[in-house]
């Protein structure tokens, strides 16, 4: 075990032998690099850039900082930049790295050291409940398995606990895999929808990061890939295994805790990747049975006056609010909006025209810009009442509570992201459950 981290650590001292040391980036990642880089030794200098202030007193004497605006400026003085996914470059790449710059990432230095054990799951949605599928059918089949990723565990946090035999199993967002020159062994591409367009400025630049979790796969590498997202020829050189959304090995949708049918296809995907690692159809059943899902993922949160609550804050596009719709039975209210990041919502207001959702609460500026869509393509769901506009999600809670009959369903599910108005999905979730009791 100690003799692979520090094949890892004696690999970056290499890389950065002599060179000025830029971790472009702060956080929880930005930390488990400092420790990796300064357990390696060698560099001329350390400089951590944050927009953030950092106090000196959150880092040691040898570390320089450039805290403020202007934090990307320390580019340009540095060798080699691991840069936190987090963090949306102000330059472009290709001119950055020109003149021998190297700008990488824990994910990628990961990758290059441990792809050949791991699990790389990506994809628009369903990221975190296949990849937490997988790891929970890996331990309960015996396996010695890690988790990590974007999952809310930095890679490098976790490097000790790899052994010879390990299973690493690594949530990989677009951010993760933006630069990256490093595929995993076994890659998972689950689909794609238009997101984070606010950081892309193109759907072909979110979809061209989405693809490097196979673009450097080799022959003898496999990939599992949902139809829609299936390689153009001549772009990926491993095996290839399409996943459609099938019914999951002869198992009812009764029998385990994950309903719908994006669900039913991310198990699919978990068991078709264990059962090629040789896990028993038994085994890989009793497991999808025991998994606990994952919350704010239409999460079941109680019946508090006759009205059945689901969170579903994870939706932040309107291809996961209509499955949501499609999966809760008899939802008489849906709550609709948040940050607005310029995605067509054209396709959920269809949806809406034709659903049985007898009350649609639009917030924020999402909700807004969806409530003027209405006014010129579906003016009967303002007309008629089933669609009205209100400020924050308090509001919406407030009147949903108002609106909805004994025994139906009031369901959050935003399609659209929450920053700017709470910290992430996860906070955005925790507000509805507070509001909702």
């Amino acid at each position: 075990m100690e003799l692979l981290h520090t094949e890892l650590i004696r690999e970056l001292s290499e890389k950065i032998a002599g060179k000025n040391v830029l971790l472009l980036g702060f956080g929880r990642e930005g930390r488990a690099s400092l420790e990796a880089v300064r357990a390696a030794g060698n560099a001329a200098s350390i400089t951590i850039a944050d927009k953030r202030e950092i106090a000196p007193s959150e880092v040691s004497d040898d570390v320089k900082l450039k805290c403020g605006e202007d934090y990307q400026k320390a580019i340009g003085e540095s060798d080699f930049v691991i840069k936190s996914p987090g963090v949306v470059l102000e330059g472009d790449y290709n001119e950055l790295t020109k003149n021998g710059r190297i700008i990488t990432s824990e994910a990628e230095l990961f990758l290059e050291a441990y792809g050949h054990h791991t699990i790389g799951i990506t994809g628009t949605k369903g990221k975190s409940t296949t990849t937490t599928l997988i790891y929970h059918i890996l331990k309960e089949a015996g396996k010695k398995t890690v988790l990590l990723g974007n999952i809310g565990i930095p890679p490098f946090e976790r490097v000790t606990e790899i052994e010879p035999d390990s299973f690493i199993v690594f949530e990989m967002s677009c951010h993760q895999l933006e630069y990256n020159h490093f595929s995993p062994h076994r890659a998972v591409y689950l689909n794609l929808y238009p997101e984070h367009l606010d950081h892309y400025g193109t759907f072909e630049k979110y979809k061209a990061a989405k693809e490097n979790i196979y673009r450097n796969q080799d022959e003898g590498d496999f990939l599992y890939c949902g139809e829609e997202v299936y390689p153009e020829p001549g772009t990926c050189r491993s095996g290839i295994t399409e996943i459609y959304y099938d019914d999951l090995i002869h198992i009812s949708e009764n029998d385990v805790p994950l309903k719908g049918r994006h669900n039913l296809f991310d198990m699919t995907v978990a068991a078709t990747v264990a059962e090629d690692l040789g896990i028993s159809t038994e085994t890989i059943k009793a497991a999808l049975r025991s998994y606990k899902p994952l919350p704010h993922r239409l999460e079941y949160c109680g019946t508090f006056n006759g009205i059945r609550y689901y969170d579903d804050s994870i939706s932040t596009i309107p291809e996961t609010c209509i499955e949501a719709l499609n999966t809760v039975k008899n939802v008489e209210t849906v709550l609709i909006g948040g940050m607005d990041r310029g995605i067509d919502y054209s396709k959920l207001i269809d949806y809406l025209k034709g659903s049985y959702v007898e009350h649609i609460v639009l917030m924020e500026a999402t909700g807004k810009r969806i409530f003027g869509e209405m006014k010129k393509s579906a003016p009967e769901l303002i007309d008629s009442g089933r669609a009205v506009l209100v400020d924050h999600l308090s509001d919406a809670v407030e009147y949903g509570k108002k609106v909805t009959g004994d025994g139906g369903a009031l369901v959050l599910s935003p399609a659209a992201a929450s920053y700017g108005i709470f910290k992430n999905f996860e906070e955005r979730g925790d507000a509805f459950k507070k509001l909702i009791q």
